[in-house]
């Protein structure tokens, strides 16, 4: 190999993975459930991120470790049980292959304990789905508003179509205001992007606009910096002058004639943001024109109705009853930036939560409920197996455990206790009971709402667990040296700047 090449092997270097991802799963820990504490985390350019969501957290840390990069990839973290057998000599594929064992017998478990939502009432579906959301808000910073909150997600996804697709759910910040005058809007809103003299005297509302769709510039364009027109009397520049207004002119009589009422570019002057145009089009049909030359009727969009409306100090364009497709803006207000951003962290989380209740009927109770119920069934089943795997499949449903501990241990309660009280209680059948945050206790977490879609448990399972075999199965790492130490041979690449 390569002089200055580092490679590190065998159970020390599987043991070193193993104990980078536990300092990983440390470090989100802290983030789980009602009670969990939110990180301050600073880049590299002094920007602030205060988050409780474990996977931003995970973006935003700088880390070095080959492996906890690989499970920072993955954005989940199990603390694997299998350190102790890796030491003593167990040899890793055995421990794979007992957990992908135990994972399978999980998940279809999951699916046989899960409980099906009856769809034949949309008012308790829509009940079921906000408590769903709920569940996911109240571990954030907008837990005290978690009602208002998970009852505009469930809105904000039900104006969705049957694909539900999230890129038609926008989300605008307006810093000034309360949470509470968020507000949802059936339709496109984004803020107006420019002002121009005498705007008030237009008209703020329009019943079934036409819109223009354009990728046109609408304004003198200012000449290059090295461009040069001689010219010898003040008429020929006048007559320069002209042509140039013509051409803007030309270009806004063509607008006239097409009927177009609300005219939106994305070059100047208008300057509407991509994303922001390309939704309104979806949303009020029509097609981006290049040119305005044949601005015909059928590349024009329309809506119900168009209005320019006062939102905190910004004013914004906002198009409801959009025929084409179905979608929404979520617009948030609230104090400082951080918090705005920390919130619409959180409504993700709801609205993906939402999205995949809506999409798989099928939930399970949080609040730990569902992984002590898994932890129970292994620890059973593992009983009825002779050999290793019985430590293995012992070992995965101790690791499940981890969750109710760190729920107790983050609000402040005697772990212990509690896992012992619910130990008792699901081996006496209590498939649902689990930690209850508010009253320091076990409780049955069906009963109280704290519901999730069995789909996310299920995924959480699949991706700790084919996090933890890919770790398991890495036992060496090769580290080149670093490129430029000792380049090619006369020291020149063959890239631009390459001597004749």
């Amino acid at each position: 190999m390569k002089e200055g090449t580092d490679s590190s092997q065998g159970v020390p270097q599987i043991v070193s993975n193993i104990n980078a991802c536990q300092a990983i799963a440390d470090a989100v820990r802290t983030t789980l459930g009602p009670r969990g504490m939110d990180k301050l985390i600073i880049d590299g350019r002094g920007k602030a991120v205060i988050s409780n969501d474990g996977a931003t957290v995970l973006k935003n840390l700088d880390i070095v470790h080959p492996a906890a990069m690989t499970l920072v990839d993955i954005a989940k973290s199990q603390d694997a049980e299998a350190k102790p057998f890796i030491e003593e000599g167990v040899h890793p594929q055995v421990i794979i292959r007992a957990f992908r064992r135990a994972t399978t017998l999980a998940i279809q478990k999951i699916k046989d304990i899960s409980i099906s939502i009856k769809k034949d009432n949309p008012r308790e579906v829509e009940q079921l789905l906000e408590k769903c959301a709920a569940t996911s808000l109240s571990s954030k910073l907008v837990a005290h508003q978690k009602d208002f909150f998970s009852k505009m997600v469930v809105q904000a996804v039900n104006l969705l179509d049957d694909l539900l697709p999230l890129n038609m759910i926008g989300v605008k910040k307006v810093t000034g205001g309360g949470l509470e005058d968020s507000q949802l809007i059936a339709g496109v809103a984004f803020k107006k992007t420019f002002s121009y003299a005498g705007f008030e005297m237009q008209r703020k509302e329009y019943e079934k606009p036409k819109i223009a769709l354009l990728n046109v510039e609408l304004e003198l364009k200012a000449e290059k910096d090295n461009a040069e027109v001689r010219v010898d009397s003040v008429q020929e520049y006048q007559s320069i002058v002209d042509a140039e207004w013509k051409i803007l002119y030309d270009k806004l009589d063509k607008i006239h004639k097409s009927g177009a009422n609300v005219v939106l570019s994305k070059l100047p002057i208008g300057r509407v943001p991509d994303e922001d145009l390309r939704r309104t089009m979806k949303a009020c049909g029509g097609s981006i024109q290049t040119s305005v030359q044949s601005l015909t009727p059928d590349v024009l969009g329309t809506c119900e109705k168009f209005e320019e409306k006062q939102v905190g100090g910004d004013r914004y364009n906002i198009f409801t009853g959009c025929p084409e497709a179905k979608t929404c803006t979520i617009i948030l207000r609230g104090g400082a930036e951080q918090f705005i951003e920390e919130t619409e962290r959180s409504l993700h989380d709801a609205i993906m939560i939402v999205r995949r209740a809506k999409k798989n009927d099928a939930v399970v109770a949080g609040g730990g409920a569902v992984e002590m119920e898994l932890s129970k069934f292994l620890r059973d089943h593992s009983r009825t197996i002779a050999g290793k795997e019985q430590l293995l499949i012992g070992a995965l449903a101790k690791a499940l455990e981890i969750i109710p501990r760190q729920l107790c241990d983050n609000a402040g309660f005697d772990a212990t206790n509690i896992l012992n009280k619910l130990r008792q209680r699901h081996a006496q059948g209590g498939t649902w009971f689990g930690v209850d945050i508010l009253s320091e206790d076990i409780a049955d977490n069906f009963e109280s709402c704290v519901w999730e879609p069995a789909v996310v448990k299920i995924n959480a399972l699949t991706a700790a667990t084919e996090a933890t075999c890919l770790i398991l199965s890495v036992d060496e790492t090769v580290r080149n040296p670093k490129s430029g130490q000792d380049g090619p041979p006369g020291g020149m690449g063959r890239g631009r700047g390459r001597p004749m």
